[in-house]
């Protein structure tokens, strides 16, 4: 049984570094590939460094959160992919604006991006989906992401039926593809003792950023 005040004396200092604003590259993009970097080549690196916290909202506001893989970053923006019949995608459909969350546990990191998405073009979709695993373009076929299913045998019977279908050459489904955030807000989150954390944040004005420190 869990101990409830156990939960409550969970404690961890944070102590692997320190977050300036006179420090911090003057392009978030420029300080997130940095960031991006050291947690990659981190002795003690994460198991899916790209991994995030994507949040979405309903046209009403309600949000959901679920985790995503990083597909892609640059000066256009940070790439996701997914079934475009997902609960992500119908959010997304109705409010185009999102949230990603990287956590680096190791680092003692967090970066918080928010912005408006789009989809990719078919193009930019077909180019990515032709590098995935070849299982993984079965599965996409496979799964009616969200929708409620029958069992785990109803999935592995579609995965084996649309395998048989294709063999080696699997297509891209009409209803898969690309997502790219365009930012507007970037905040950089350093641990640090004491509960006295630094954070960073960016906001675009024009087409400016207008760089801040925050209150922990």
């Amino acid at each position: 049984m869990i101990d409830r005040q156990a939960i409550q004396e969970l404690r961890r200092e944070y102590m692997a570094g320190e977050l300036s604003k006179l420090t911090v590259s003057p392009n978030p993009l420029q300080q997130f590939t940095k960031w991006f970097e050291e947690a990659l080549h981190c002795t003690e690196s994460e198991l899916e460094v790209n991994s995030l916290t994507l949040a979405t909202a309903t046209k009403d506001g309600l949000p959901s959160a679920r985790i995503v893989l990083l597909k892609r970053f640059d000066e256009t923006g940070f790439y996701l992919y997914t079934n475009y019949n997902s609960r992500k995608a119908r959010e997304l459909a109705e409010n185009p604006n999102a949230a990603l969350l990287f956590f680096w546990s190791h680092l003692q990191r967090q970066v918080r991006i928010e912005g408006q998405i789009e989809k990719v073009s078919r193009e930019e979709s077909e180019a990515y989906f032709k590098t995935r695993p070849h299982g993984s373009q079965i599965g996409a076929w496979a799964s009616d992401q969200s929708a409620p299913i029958k069992n785990r045998a109803a999935l592995e019977k579609r995965f084996a039926a649309f395998e048989e279908k294709f063999g080696a050459d699997v297509p891209l489904p009409p209803f898969w593809g690309g997502y790219r955030v365009i930012p507007n807000r970037f905040e950089f989150w350093q641990g640090r003792q004491n509960r006295l954390h630094d954070r960073v944040e960016y906001r675009l004005s024009g087409e400016q950023w207008q760089v801040d420190r925050l209150a922990p």
